[in-house]
């Protein structure tokens, strides 16, 4: 009976690992089509873009959730110990998200400072007496 067992947990380890294939392959055939590798063309129009991008996170965090669950054994713990596993999971992608978003913005702000720097100086307006150019006419 023990070996049943056994033999019913790798034929389900090698399904999993198939379901996990599948997906990955079919993560690269969108990525292909979304780049324009497939079809010429494609990848001038944003929106086959974002569709593209949106199912690739989609089958990732499928796959992320399969592999928690199945090969973590997450489907047979308590609800409780789920929650303690996947917030702190949640909270890293939040922060790398944040990271992302908070680079790029440093990153405009220093494309504008440098465009600053770059362009040339006025000539300040005096503004009062120690500003002001002293000559010799005004001296007499």
């Amino acid at each position: 009976m023990a070996h049943e067992n056994h033999e019913k947990a790798i034929k389900q380890v090698y399904i999993g690992l198939g379901i996990l294939a599948v997906i990955t392959l079919i993560e690269v055939g969108v990525s292909l089509f979304g780049k324009g590798h497939i079809i010429d063309g494609v990848e001038s129009n944003t929106w086959v873009i974002y569709i593209a991008a949106l199912l690739i996170i989609g089958l990732s965090l499928y796959k992320a959730k399969f592999i928690i669950y199945e090969f973590m054994h997450m489907r047979y713990e308590v609800p409780g110990l789920i929650r303690s596993v996947l917030l702190p999971v949640l909270l890293l992608v939040w922060a790398i998200i944040a990271f992302f978003l908070e680079g790029d913005y440093w990153k405009e702000k220093r494309n504008k400072v440098k465009v600053r720097n770059e362009m040339p100086a006025e000539k300040p307006v005096p503004q009062g007496m120690l500003d002001y150019e002293w000559s010799k006419e005004d001296l007499q």
